[in-house]
């Protein structure tokens, strides 16, 4: 029978300790981040995003491992959103209406028709307009990048008539993500608004909770909703963009060697990402209308005074604010 002592068993149980360490991977990750967002595997941003992170666990050496989740898969864009906050999750991409939630100037680029160009979007978000919004979100606890990533011009799809002037939205039963400036602007041509987070925009469309919706070309495909809609009006209406946010400790608690490669990394994966949704904008016009959809074009100044009229860039200067308003008109000219 085997004998046992008292000090035998101590020491024993002092070398567990030292075994489990000597078996720990030699490449293991030493910051394991989350990185969430709602968009399709096939989408551009996912598509960057995935190669980011990549290059940045090689750059490292394997000390920093990000696992992207595509598609909403952690939850709907607020609750993500609650999850960063909390540090369930590191990173999120997040559409600065839906943000503005939180943080209200950052709906600030979604203003109706205030964009011209993409020229114009990137001298104005990478630049004084961008860093306003940036230092906003930095009062809330949230670290956020410095190039945000494009979703593009929206457009407006139908499933019961083209919306070719202001007065054919009235009382349009159109969905808006979760967000007052959606509401407020819709509302000002007289439609009739519905925020519905965009899990459940495919069905909503397919069983006529609303007969429309508003969204980039990009997500209208990967969407699929083209098989739940019939027109689609270029109305280039709002840009809208991806804020790519970091919850504030997680970066913190990143070297700083390793915090510089993940800046840079994921900086130049959104300049990526944009160039990739201005060429698929080209190329989607023409699937898009072979998958069913009827194209029609729009006159955007027809509908800026519409919503000039209706007071709506008056009403939105007093929310923004001076200082941000005129930081804006700064970068696209005079609106209200």
């Amino acid at each position: 029978m085997l004998k046992i002592t008292r000090r035998a068993a101590l020491t024993a149980g002092a070398a567990l300790p030292l075994v489990a360490i000597n078996r720990r991977p030699a490449h293991a990750a030493e910051f394991t981040y989350k990185m969430a967002h709602n968009t399709a595997t096939s989408h551009p941003l996912h598509i960057r995003a995935s190669a980011a992170v990549e290059k940045i666990k090689e750059l490292t050496g394997g000390r920093v491992e990000i696992q992207v989740f595509p598609n909403s898969q952690l939850g709907s864009d607020t609750d993500t959103l609650s999850q960063l906050r909390s540090g369930a999750v590191e990173m999120f991409t997040l559409s600065g209406l839906i943000l503005s939630t939180l943080v209200p100037v950052a709906a600030i680029n979604g203003i109706g028709f205030a964009f011209k160009d993409y020229a114009t979007v990137w001298a104005a978000m990478d630049g004084k307009l961008g860093a306003l919004v940036r230092g906003e979100i930095a009062k809330r606890g949230l670290y956020a990048f410095e190039n945000q990533w494009d979703n593009g011009y929206r457009q407006i799809t139908s499933a019961t008539k083209p919306i070719k002037t202001p007065d054919d939205l009235k009382g349009f039963k159109i969905r808006v993500p979760v967000s007052p400036l959606w509401t407020g602007m819709f509302t000002a041509f007289g439609a009739s608004p519905t925020s519905i987070n965009f899990a459940e925009v495919y069905s909503a469309l397919q069983t006529h909770i609303v007969d429309g919706q508003e969204n980039p070309l990009a997500i209208i495909n990967s969407g699929k909703l083209y098989e739940v809609q019939k027109y689609l009006s270029v109305t280039n209406h709002m840009w809208d963009g991806f804020w790519l946010l970091g919850n504030a400790k997680a970066m913190a608690a990143l070297p700083p060697a390793d915090r510089a490669i993940v800046e840079r990394e994921m900086n130049a994966a959104g300049k990526l990402e944009r160039a990739d949704i201005e060429a698929l904008n080209i190329s989607l016009k023409t699937k898009l209308s072979d998958g069913g959809l009827i194209f029609g074009d729009t006159d955007p100044a027809a509908f800026r005074a519409a919503l000039k009229q209706a007071g709506f860039y008056s009403e939105w200067r007093t929310k923004f604010g001076d200082v941000a308003w005129e930081t804006l008109e700064g970068a696209v000219g005079q609106l209200s």
